[in-house]
């Protein structure tokens, strides 16, 4: 009902109740005339009490996915922490590193120089006029073999050293060149997680404000509904006091024809005494009344609260690999960018996009709507367990989403040192749910 005819309603109500006088001349007709306003008021009532139900679900729900969206909010700022403190480790392994690789070369260098100069001067020794005079000033062969092997065991040292330190700086290299692309793909993670955030920030706030204006909503209904349940009493009130009028009404009719049947009665033995002899008449009446009772009732409805929505399901085991006509097209269409760079934010297959907007741009060229973030997949699509994953459903990692192709593997933006890859092992990581678009 609109505010206006419930002003109305208590306008007429208090007219009703405050008039001294009955305002109609047919004292049932004005009970007629509030039983039909004490139903009017209890059909309303009945109403808004409904309507308070709808709204109290609707908060009881909203409440429940500010609560949830608050302990996403929190795990993921969590899982940012720890990224920023991998971060900061790493960084620190790849300055150790690149100090190490550092020393490393210089060691090799400094052993490649001192070679250098032990073989010059064996050279320089043992040239044609060098071992010609050797073997004229040697006087006994045995020094002359002992010379020849103590110089061969030299460059065999030498040699060694040289590759040993050669050795060194190759995997020294290579330490630093795995952690530079660690250090990158923590880099990554940190950005969606942080696009992740912001999206549920942003959630929250619609729904707080969603949660705030059904509060409203409710509050008028509640004072709504006490203003019925007001009227409702004082129509009551007035319906015992009408009751109570027609019985005083009723008791006094039947009084005064009481009084007159008497007084006919009186009159009539009169006539007939003074008529000359007439025997006793016989005289009476009678009236009656009735009493009538009525009332009205009104009772509250409870309403079950609407339960919650489910979570996304968790990981369950490996997929079987099948998939749609239209998902197999979805995903010989993604392999064509497999190699194609990664870039954090971008829009474009070729050009550079991240792990949400590789599958974004991929479904929308089927004409196939999805979120652009990888916290939108994980509460969109349909979700299936990953024991029934399909080709072309979408696998929902903490900050990361890739597109399953069947049989363990995927395809994926994976990071900006390795761009679009495809990998063989969808568990690689933790997955929190797998959602299917088409």
């Amino acid at each position: 009902m609109k505010k206006k005819q419930l002003t109305a309603l208590i306008l007429t109500a208090a007219i009703a109740l405050c008039s001294a006088a009955p305002a109609f001349a047919d004292i049932d007709d004005e009970i007629d005339e509030v039983e039909w306003q004490t139903q009017q008021m209890a059909e309303n009532l009945e109403e808004v009490g409904a309507n308070i139900a709808n709204l109290e679900a609707q908060q009881n729900q909203l409440l429940g996915e500010i609560s949830d969206l608050d302990q996403q909010l929190v795990t993921t700022i969590a899982s940012i922490d720890s990224l920023n403190e991998q971060i900061t480790v790493k960084n620190q392994e790849i300055e150790v590193t690149t100090a190490d690789l550092a020393v490393a070369e210089e060691n090799k260098r400094v052993e490649y120089a001192a070679m250098k100069k032990r073989i010059q001067y064996l050279y320089e020794r043992g040239g044609n006029a060098g071992w010609a005079t050797i073997l004229l000033e040697e006087q006994d062969i045995t020094e002359l073999l002992n010379q020849a092997e103590y110089t061969q065991k030299m460059y065999e040292y030498d040699r060694n050293c040289l590759e040993n330190y050669a050795a060194i700086v190759t995997q020294v290299r290579d330490l630093k060149q795995r952690l530079e692309m660690e250090y990158s793909e923590l880099v990554a993670m940190k950005n969606e997680l942080e696009q992740e955030q912001a999206y549920l920030q942003a959630l929250m706030e619609q729904k707080q404000a969603e949660s705030a204006q059904t509060g409203l909503q409710l509050d008028s209904a509640y004072a709504m509904a006490a203003e019925y349940r007001n009227i409702i009493n004082e129509l009551n009130y007035q319906y015992q006091m009408l009751i109570e009028e027609k019985a005083r009404q009723e008791a006094a009719a039947a009084a005064a024809a009481a009084a007159a049947a008497a007084q006919a009665a009186a009159e009539e033995e009169a006539r007939r005494q003074a008529e000359a002899a007439a025997a006793a008449a016989n005289n009476g009446g009678g009236g009656g009344g009735g009493e009538s009772t009525g009332g009205g009732g009104g009772g509250e409805t409870y309403y079950e609260p609407a339960p919650e929505p489910p979570a996304p399901p968790a990981y369950s085991g490996p997929g079987n690999g099948s998939g749609s006509a239209t998902a197999q097209a979805v995903v010989g269409y993604a392999l064509q960018f497999v190699g194609y760079p990664y870039v954090y934010g971008g829009n474009s297959l070729t050009n550079g996009t991240d792990c949400s907007g590789f599958i974004h741009l991929v479904y929308a060229a089927f004409g196939i709507s999805t979120p652009r973030s990888s916290a939108g997949f994980r509460y969109s699509g349909t979700p299936v367990s990953y024991s029934e994953a399909a080709v072309g459903d979408v696998i929902c990692y903490d900050g990361h989403v890739a597109l399953y192709l069947g049989g363990g593997a995927i395809v994926h933006a994976s990071s900006p040192e390795v761009g679009i890859i495809i990998s063989g092992d969808a568990t690689y990581r933790p997955i929190l749910t797998v959602r299917r678009f088409c």
